[in-house]
């Protein structure tokens, strides 16, 4: 097993990180697909600064561009028009620096491989494991609550614990930003109010910035310090909104007055977007 760093100590007063420089610029972005008369207009004139260290969920219509957006920054789909920067970086050099993480619907674990082995699976390659700057995938595992499993297969654990594994997997190399294309979507409620919990710790205690996609209002509110809404045909911003909610948050607050507030306003956004 390879000796790696301590994670970072859990927080003692758990407190939102602080924010202060900017983690992604989003400029003036357009992208299109196809050609002449073919082509399509996924995103129009998109403008945001995610700050560093911030929780940013995604929300809006299907087919406003989340996940196109999501993927911009990822380096997965280029750009027509305009400009993305992640700690003032391309997206390609942000990649090839491992300065993100993304974590999918899908677990994508290899089924051969134990748990620990899959989350250990990004030390394999690329400069961490040279360089010693990656987390105990041990410890990892204590975080998001699968100490005790790391021998399973991935056909040995529900569909919640195999993004747990997941998560931890993105976490091993200390990346600066996650990026989450609705990697609870596919789960049952109960489930998936759990790990958004669990997430919320896991972000107070890494100081990660995450942007995170969803279609759930609930969620969006939940998890955000600041939701961005898209608007669809095509895909455009409606707006950046903050969730004026404190942290720590848990599932009780979801029957508070300002967390029906804050959906109800979602609500009504998201219908104007359609």
């Amino acid at each position: 097993m390879l000796g790696a760093p301590k994670l970072k100590p859990e927080i003692d007063a758990p407190a939102a990180p602080s924010v202060a420089a900017t983690a992604v610029s989003i400029r003036n972005v357009d992208v299109r697909f196809g050609d002449g008369v073919n082509e399509v207009t996924a995103l129009s004139g998109i403008s945001v600064d995610i700050p560093e260290g911030a929780f940013v969920t995604m929300l809006g219509p299907s087919g406003c561009g989340k996940s196109t957006l999501l993927r911009c920054v990822a380096d997965l789909i280029d750009v027509s028009e305009g400009s993305v920067t992640v700690f003032g970086r391309t997206p390609s050099q942000a990649r090839q620096n491992r300065d993100f993480a993304f974590v999918f619907q899908d677990a994508t674990l290899l089924p051969w491989r134990t748990v620990l082995e899959n989350v250990s699976l990004p030390l394999e390659v690329g400069k961490h494991a040279r360089t010693g700057d990656y987390a105990d995938p041990r410890a990892l595992l204590q975080m998001v609550g699968l100490a005790g499993r790391e021998n399973a297969l991935p056909h040995e654990l529900s569909g919640g614990m195999r993004q747990r594994v997941a998560i931890a997997r993105a976490l091993v190399t200390r990346p600066r930003i996650l990026l989450m294309d609705e990697p609870f979507g596919a789960l049952d409620e109960i489930t998936r109010d759990r790990l958004n919990e669990e997430l919320l710790r896991v972000w107070q205690e890494t100081g990660t910035t995450i942007l995170f996609v969803t279609h759930s209002i609930p969620e969006a509110a939940f998890l955000g310090q600041h939701v961005l809404m898209l608007q669809a045909h095509p895909g455009r911003m409606k707006e950046f909104m903050k969730v004026d909610l404190p942290f720590p948050r848990s599932l009780a607050v979801r029957d508070t007055v300002e967390f029906i507030r804050v959906t109800a306003h979602l609500r009504k956004l998201l219908e104007e977007c359609l």
